[in-house]
């Protein structure tokens, strides 16, 4: 029998089981790609070109988002290998802001995990259904159950779930990297720019919308934070994942991007639901879209196993801290926290019944991913200033230079996002409640109600000395 971890000082005990460490940084690696390359990258160059039409500046929009995710993980590697806990964003802002700061965190970043399964979840279940030939009057009911099909697949133990992790990734990689290669080698070089494509928004805004929806793509660079006392060397395999997986996928994307100029013109792209499964089409004829679509349904469901992976964790961390009650800490044998990964389900798949679509989701969500890189870069700062003779195996490199700009400029998106959303919005006549911007802002606000709930009945259940 496998002898149980025990937890670091200041580390809650689990009610029940314990969290393996068992990971390292092929697995660090593996659910970064998974996580970060899923259907953003088949949707969102087709979105980004109807606002971006003119090539150089596309591509400059996927340059700026991976730069800005590498500067980032600069800052992410230092609160990852300090802090090696499982829970994400969550861990670090209870450690630096206190109780309620870090409920919040935990509720969007739990909301964005399991919002981002609901996502890719539809959009397999789409094209599930088109390669079966059918109609798309089933895609909730399918994406419903690939969500809990491989969430039933981790309830055996992590074991399970990081092996899963590790080979759909790998598969996913290299069918991108053969897709590539093949379009460079068989397809023709797209025929010259010839049409007109009109922008629907200013300039601003433009860039605000299409770095959003970069943002959303790149997403999940920092997926090994969720892990930390699972990962058997945090120290060092944090960072070194961390990096790896950034410059992986930032490599891929710009192939992937550079590919589909080098194939089509721009106006071949704006608006195009998949241009890759049109350059497809192009190298393998009437095969090539259900060839690019059977690849990239494995591939998404490498990408839902790495979005359990990571929400199930957080609301684990927040019962092992008693935010939460403490059956959501309990942990099975196999080392998954399996009534955490209940919740996430649940919540992924109400997300899949009411969401509007897969842009709606991505623009909601971009707004929690980088209101949380904030977060966690202002952490740095406090915990540097308030803890400096903590051990820290990492420190940032270029701190507080690169710290610093990697703050304000998630300030700075997160302030041009709401103001373009707004004016965007109501200019083209839609009402106030429908904009994504005043939707994040509901979904925040109820985080409080809820705090109090949670603490009233901690409250409670106390006994009275």
């Amino acid at each position: 029998m496998m002898p149980e971890v025990k937890p670091s000082i200041g580390e809650p005990a689990p009610s029940r089981g314990s969290l393996l460490r068992i990971l390292g940084v092929g697995f660090g690696l593996a659910v970064i790609v998974g996580n970060t390359i899923g259907a953003g990258i088949l949707r969102t160059p087709g979105e980004i070109a109807k606002y971006i039409p003119s090539p150089w500046m596309f591509l400059a929009i996927w340059v700026v988002g991976g730069l800005y995710a590498l500067l980032g993980s600069f800052s992410m590697a230092e609160l990852g290998a300090m802090m090696p806990r499982s829970g994400g964003y969550y861990v670090f802002a209870r450690r630096a802001f206190g109780e309620y700061p870090a409920f919040v965190i935990g509720w969007t970043d739990f909301l964005a995990q399991v919002g981002s399964t609901a996502a890719v979840s539809l959009v397999a279940a789409e094209y599930t259904q088109y390669l079966m030939h059918r109609e798309p009057t089933h895609t909730v009911a399918i994406a419903s159950v690939y969500a809990i099909v491989l969430a039933v697949l981790q309830w055996r133990g992590i074991k399970w779930g990081s092996t899963a992790q590790n080979l759909s990734s790998a598969a996913k990689a290299l069918a991108l990297v053969g897709l590539i290669v093949a379009i460079f080698i068989f397809a023709p070089h797209g025929a010259k720019e010839t049409a007109t494509i009109t922008v629907p928004v200013g300039l601003f805004a433009a860039l605000m919308i299409a770095l959003q929806f970069v943002i959303y793509t790149y997403d999940g660079w920092y997926a090994v934070i969720y892990f930390g006392e699972e990962v058997t060397d945090p120290g060092r395999d944090i960072p070194r994942s961390m990096f790896g997986g950034v410059l992986s996928v930032m490599a891929i994307y710009l192939l992937i991007n550079i590919a589909l100029l080098y194939a089509l013109p721009m106006s071949q792209i704006a608006g195009n639901g998949m241009p890759v499964g049109t350059v497809s089409t192009i190298i393998f004829g009437r095969y090539g879209d259900t060839v690019i679509r059977s690849v990239m349904v494995i591939s998404m469901l490498s990408a839902i196993n790495a979005y359990h992976l990571m929400a199930s964790r957080i609301p684990f961390a927040m019962a092992a801290d008693g935010i939460l009650t403490k059956r959501v800490a309990y942990v099975n044998k196999g080392g998954t926290p399996t009534t955490a990964l209940a919740m996430s389900v649940l919540a992924a798949v109400a997300f899949i019944v009411f969401a509007e679509s897969f842009n709606k989701v991505a623009a909601i969500m971009a707004f929690y991913f980088t209101a949380n890189y904030a977060v966690a870069y202002a952490a740095v700062f406090i915990l540097r200033r308030r803890e400096p003779q903590t051990e820290r195996p990492y420190r940032t490199w270029g701190y507080p230079w690169s710290t610093g700009v990697a703050l304000l400029l998630g300030v700075l998106f997160l302030t041009g996002a709401f103001y373009s959303d707004i004016t965007g919005g109501l200019s083209a006549g839609r009402n106030w409640y429908t904009l994504d911007s005043i939707d994040s802002i509901l979904v925040l606000a109820v985080s409080y109600p809820l705090y109090l709930l949670f603490g009233l009945r901690r409250k409670v259940r106390r006994p009275v000395s």
